[in-house]
């Protein structure tokens, strides 16, 4: 039923439902909460650490090349300096003078391109429905002047934007945002400041004292804490290139223009691998990363019709890049970015080497020839992830279109559910032997017991919170052993012993 959905809709109803049944809250509700800011509940927790977990298997723990760190979130503020956070790590910014609101002005030219896109998606669509199966859409794109209208001015604006990002030209982002006639979503003018630079990073003091304190910097990205750590890791493993460094953990960014739920979050965790290559192997490397990564998403259920690889121009590309895909998901509010993978050449280490005076290069020990290692990135936001994995898998199924009985459905994928099953005695009777299965459950995979309300209602709380397999104790399983295992998807039933039910979860939760 999601489908019949409109985005605003499904995006409501996942917010809300996130709250209600303890995957997400906003941080600090009691006290009015805090801007992007939002912990994870009881539920979410267990989705959250499955999905790292399934990341840390994947990326690290089956690749015999890969090691991993927890670096701290606390660096050297040179670190900072070397790699450019200090002096670059901004947003350009632009107020309205009459809500007083301000915004991101490269956020709002690209919100502006994408309705670009959809006017044109639409002429599109109501010509496929004028001429139905004889419409060529390839040559209406070629032929209709108000599509290649459209496409024009957007390819204009968007070649304006590419430039003036490349080359930091503020005036020229605001011109372009005059030219586009951007209104401010609260007041409806066009009444804009100029545009400016602002730093994304927290700051805050380390020292006993005020005066004696040093200003350091919370970290923007976990990636830098590999980089710094590069030579400690290969010298105490003595792993030869290629081979690379996993990690898992928190960022923070002074984000002015947050929202759309987790999607862009001020605290936030990722899930970021450096591979560390021979140069000339790079782009071999990331051809390999780019579809790693897509698989693995693949393998967890997301919906391939709601995952979109863009590659980056030569025009959008940073000065030190040589690739760059952004793995693009359509989210109930939008398409946004999931996961970016970049070829970063030697950059990192050498803007570390030349700001520590300390060499990061790599002496191969079988021809002795001597190189700066080039990296390829893959970046997950693990917070982002959560959200995709949770949009693909809300569902509403009309069970008795007389009745509006609908059933609210989270088809997460087995692996992936913060309980693998749930343990339903028939009757209070029935407690101690269903407690006793559930204790023996619990040794395998994680699960969950309840014990309130009818059978029926029991069934949907679990569908509503993801749990894909239901075992129902009852007074046969007193008698022989057997117990009832329903299917969340299907709502299908099988009975078998309590061994057999075991091995049939197990058997459907590995991937």
């Amino acid at each position: 039923m999601q489908n019949t959905m409109t985005q605003e809709e499904l995006f409501k109803k996942l917010v809300a439902h996130c709250k209600e049944y303890g995957f997400i809250f906003p941080s600090s509700e009691i006290y009015d909460g805090l801007g992007a800011v939002y912990d994870y509940g009881q539920n979410g927790v267990e989705l959250k650490n499955n999905i790292k977990r399934y990341w840390w298997d994947s990326m690290v723990r089956l690749h015999e090349n890969i090691v991993g760190l927890d670096s701290a979130i606390f660096m050297h503020p040179r670190t900072w300096e070397a790699s450019g956070h200090v002096g670059a790590f901004n947003d350009p910014l632009i107020d309205n003078k009459d809500s007083k609101k301000r915004y991101r002005a490269d956020v709002l030219i690209e919100e502006w391109l994408a309705k670009q896109d959809e006017k044109i998606e639409k002429e599109v669509e109501k010509a496929r429905k004028r001429f139905g199966e004889t419409f060529d859409e390839a040559k209406y794109r070629e032929t209709s002047p108000r599509v290649a209208e459209t496409a024009a001015r957007r390819d204009e604006m968007h070649k304006r934007f590419v430039e003036a990002q490349n080359s930091g030209d503020l005036g020229e982002l605001r011109q372009i945002i005059v030219d586009c006639e951007i209104v401010c979503p609260i007041s409806g003018t066009r009444n804009w400041t100029e545009v400016r630079q602002f730093n994304l990073m927290f700051s805050t003091q380390m020292g006993s004292t005020a005066e004696g304190a040093n200003t350091i910097y919370l970290r923007p990205e976990t990636a830098q804490g590999i980089f710094v750590n590069f030579e400690n890791v290969q010298r105490s493993t003595r792993m030869r290139v290629p081979f690379g460094i996993g990690q898992i953990g928190k960022s923070f960014r002074n984000e002015i223009t947050p929202g759309n739920f987790t999607f862009r979050l001020r605290e936030f965790e990722q899930m970021e691998l450096e591979f560390f290559c021979k140069p000339g192997t790079d782009l071999e490397w990331f051809a390999y990363w780019k579809d790693f990564c897509k698989n693995w998403l693949l393998s967890l259920g997301m919906n391939e019709e709601h995952l979109h690889l863009r590659d980056h121009s030569p025009e959008e590309l940073c000065f030190y890049s040589k690739a760059t895909t952004d793995f693009e998901y359509d989210f109930a509010f939008g398409r946004g970015e999931l996961w970016g993978i970049a070829d970063r050449t030697d950059y990192d280490l050498s803007q570390h080497a030349k700001e520590s005076g300390k060499p990061l290069d790599y002496t191969d020990p079988v021809t002795g020839e001597r190189y700066v290692p080039y990296v390829v990135e893959p970046s997950l936001g693990a917070d982002r992830v959560v959200l995709a994995f949770l949009t693909d898998a809300y569902d509403e199924e009309v069970v008795d279109k007389e009745k509006n009985d609908v059933r609210v459905v989270l088809r997460l994928h087995p692996a992936l559910a913060p309980y693998k099953c749930a343990v339903l005695p028939l009757q209070k009777g029935l407690a101690d032997k269903a407690d006793e299965i559930y204790a023996k459950m619990r040794k395998k995979f994680s699960a969950t017991y309840d014990l309130t309300g009818s059978i029926g209602k029991r069934y949907r709380r679990q569908d509503e919170i993801g749990t894909p397999y239901c075992v129902t104790v009852d007074f046969q399983t007193v008698e022989d052993g057997t117990v009832t295992v329903r299917d969340r998807d299907t709502m299908e039933q099988i009975r078998v012993s309590v061994d057999e039910a075991i091995a049939y979860i197990e058997g459907k939760i590995e991937l």
